[in-house]
């Protein structure tokens, strides 16, 4: 089962749950209260169960031809608007290595180190929901970065009680040369127009008992061909999704819920960058595809 937030034929944004035999249903017009935003579920006291209400009801009414089906030709949006959307750093002993190794000459590599095996992880903010790019959008570089690669993520939707009710996969978009120039420029290096992917869908199944340990892999091709391609593992995680979810709800609270990004296990090399035109290709083991170029 997955949601999905899509154009309506009146143009307004709509939500969507996708059930496991694939029918499309309009949540927004089954449950509209429940279902007027992404932060709006988020804030229902029970995000799951209002989804699985919409396929029951959604499933009886498309035998008799109801509207409340969804046309899989509609246009996909990526699947947030109210919620902030943060993110976790070094969660992966590859992303651990690449920042040291980035922030080597500024002095910085000792702090990534540190904080791998540190009780309290590293949090910080992405981006608000409107400036998310979807499926099919594009992504940005920085003008002003000279080395710039995207980090392919699981990102944990989270309900406003700070349950994870889903995932998605994520891009989270970096500028290296900044971040690693020093540490205190992170948020230059992270946040920006453009930095921010998600999508194309929302998995909701499976997730109650516990997230499974799930495949993550990147693709980017240029001109027509492959110019890297890497895979890692959930498994692979120094922390787990709860502990992370934990510590970002600890001292903050999100009436619209929140996204997080758990951090990267794939990052190209060192002499890779990317570059405009480029096609990045994410797929988070269970949800669509998220395909995005960069501009």
């Amino acid at each position: 089962m997955y949601l999905f937030r899509f154009i309506a034929p009146d143009g307004t944004p709509h939500l969507g749950i996708e059930d496991d035999n694939g029918g499309r249903y309009d949540a927004s017009v089954i449950l509209p209260e429940a279902f007027a935003s992404v932060g709006a579920w988020l804030a229902h006291a029970d995000p799951l169960g209002a989804a699985q209400t919409v396929v029951a009801v959604g499933s009886d009414e498309r035998r008799a031809g109801s509207t409340f089906y969804v046309s899989p030709d509609v246009t996909l949006l990526a699947p947030v608007d109210t919620s902030e959307v943060w993110a976790s750093g070094v969660t992966y002993e590859r992303s651990k290595s690449a920042r040291m190794e980035e922030s080597k000459e500024s002095g910085g590599g000792d702090f990534y180190d540190r904080v791998y095996d540190a009780e309290r992880p590293e949090l910080f903010f992405k981006s608000v929901g409107w400036r998310v790019v979807g499926p099919g959008a594009p992504v940005r570089i920085r003008r002003d970065s000279t080395w710039n690669v995207p980090e392919p993520e699981m990102v944990l939707v989270l309900s406003a009680q700070g349950k994870i009710v889903g995932v998605t996969a994520g891009n989270d978009m970096s500028s290296r040369s900044i971040e690693g120039e020093n540490p205190l420029y992170l948020p230059q290096a992270k946040t920006y127009d453009g930095a921010c992917a998600l999508g194309p869908m929302i998995r909701l199944s499976g997730i109650e008992e516990g997230i499974p340990v799930l495949s993550i892999a990147l693709s980017i091709r240029r001109d027509g061909d492959t110019v890297f391609a890497g895979e890692t593992s959930t498994a692979r995680m120094k922390r787990t999704p709860e502990e992370l979810a934990g510590w970002l709800f600890r001292e903050t609270a999100f009436p619209h819920g929140a996204f997080l990004f758990t951090g990267t296990g794939v990052i190209p090399a060192d002499e890779f960058t990317l570059r405009s035109g480029d096609s990045i290709s994410i797929t988070l083991e269970g949800v669509p595809m998220l395909n995005n170029t960069v501009a």
